[in-house]
């Protein structure tokens, strides 16, 4: 038969696929036609993502669904953050008002319609696709977000989700436009090709994926909450050391601040604003006249969580004698005004990686008097559960954030005992929690490990690469 050709007996070993080996793959392939999903098997077909929906939308315009439409329920709304690689996620919901919903005309989505992310950003790729779950009626498309609703008879919506995500990143690179974030149209995400075997084939590889996608999902769950447990285990290690110090029969007194407790007698409190200075930052968009010198600076993107993220960095135009009053210094404790609860507070050390670099004024720069207070100990003691406690009690909060101001945080009750005892308790800090750190490290890799594998297999099960229908059977 032309264009179809005879497959070896075992498929080749690829780089991180070696626990794929006990597959076979199919006995015969043909060409796909299509340049991401290569050969597929030969009894296979390939059709156009329109030939297999019978109806399709995107959410209505941008400007149709503001912040003001939103509810706390009604008809939910699907957004792009719950399209998730072959999975839906339901942790982030939102709503809008029936009546006005009806207003909007058809953008609804049911239980097993396919949902297509038609914009992507680093980590989520454009044109992953999961189905819609059970029970989500009522419910509309946001703008950015596709719904096909397909022919059941001839396509498993579960299996197109696992083809559509796992050949997301290669199609992206054919069909998408966008410099900054990539982004389909609902026109061209309809043309994407899928490979489909006979229906209940795609019912096994469907059947098969679940099964073996739960057990690694399980997997990772556990050594999630494994690194939950030693993330505590290491918090309660610091609090105890920058609250309590090294000795365990030091005498103790009554500290007089909330959620401090007790302190080695010789100890003393003192407010930030005691034993350090605060810069803010820098306020973008004010005009300035004159000669302007460009310099970097630090967004609120660059602060993550426990560490920061130098490798974009913005750059601003302003007045050279402007430059003094906004730039970093090493030593300088950095924290956001803003974020998740348990973020906030949490202090990060600039130790002047780039020259010169400035900080916008979502961002505090506390600048510790090192005579006094030592730069790495107060950050611990901004990151600890008793620094978290301070700033979650006395921020402003909405639903899942809060935030702080530069009062708050230089009235912050800080423990202090001597420089000297400051540098042994960071001593003992840095080899206590060397181990955890590294345990965490070795965990963090076997997570990402599984989530490969899951990929790879999910990956090659969907495109043909490995027959699976022994397995099931």
């Amino acid at each position: 038969m032309s264009g179809i050709r005879q497959q070896p007996e075992v498929a080749p070993k690829r780089d991180g696929e070696g626990s794929l080996r006990r597959f076979k793959p199919y006995p015969t392939y043909k060409e796909s036609g299509v340049e991401w999903l290569g050969e597929i098997p030969a009894h296979w077909k390939c059709l156009s993502l329109t030939r297999v929906s019978l109806s399709r939308c995107d959410g209505p315009f941008g400007s149709s669904l503001k912040s003001e439409h939103y509810a706390s329920s009604g008809v939910r709304v699907v957004r792009l953050q719950n399209i998730g690689w072959a999975t839906f996620l339901d942790s982030d919901q939102a709503y809008i008002d029936e009546e006005y919903a009806r207003e909007l005309g058809d953008h609804s989505v049911i239980h097993g319609d396919l949902l297509i992310a038609g914009l992507g950003d680093e980590g989520h790729p454009v044109g992953r696709a999961c189905t819609a779950p059970e029970g989500i009626e009522p419910a509309i498309v946001k703008a950015d977000c596709f719904r096909f609703r397909l022919d059941r008879t001839s396509i498993v919506p579960r299996f197109a989700s696992y083809q559509l995500s796992a050949t997301a990143s290669s199609a992206a690179g054919s069909l998408a436009t966008g410099a900054t974030r990539s982004r389909m149209n609902l026109t061209t995400t309809a043309s994407r090709k899928v490979a489909l075997p006979p229906f209940e084939e795609q019912r096994a590889i469907s059947l098969f994926l679940g099964r073996e996608t739960t057990k690694i999902n399980a997997l990772v769950k556990k050594e999630t909450q494994l690194i939950e447990l030693l993330q505590e285990q290491r918090s309660a290690y610091i609090t105890q050391a920058i609250t309590k110090g090294l000795d365990p029969h030091a005498a103790m007194t009554n500290s007089g601040a909330q959620w401090l407790g007790v302190i080695p007698a010789h100890w003393e409190v003192k407010p930030l604003k005691a034993v350090s200075d605060l810069q803010t930052g820098l306020t973008l968009g004010k005009p300035y006249e004159g000669s302007l010198t460009s310099r970097p600076y630090l967004r609120v993107a660059n602060v993550q969580d426990g560490y920061l993220a130098l490798e974009d960095i913005a750059e601003v135009e302003l007045p050279s004698k402007d430059v003094t009053r906004y730039e970093l210094r090493a030593g300088d404790v950095l924290m956001t005004e803003g974020g998740d609860f348990d973020k906030l507070g949490r202090g990060y050390i600039w130790e002047g990686p780039i020259a010169g670099c400035l900080h916008q004024n979502h961002i505090f720069a506390v600048r510790p008097r090192q005579d006094l207070l030592r730069s790495y100990f107060l950050a611990h003691v901004m990151s600890s559960g008793y620094g978290r406690a301070y700033f979650t009690a006395t921020s402003k909060q909405s639903t899942n954030l809060a935030s702080t101001n530069s009062t708050k945080v230089r009235n912050l009750p800080v423990p202090i005992p001597s420089p000297t005892e400051q540098d042994r308790i960071l001593l003992s800090i840095s080899h206590g929690t060397e181990r955890i750190d590294a345990l965490i490290a070795k965990i963090r890799q076997a997570i990402d490990r599984l989530k490969e594998l899951r990929t790879a297999l999910i990956s090659a099960a969907v495109t043909g690469k490995i027959d699976v229908r022994e397995e099931v059977a």
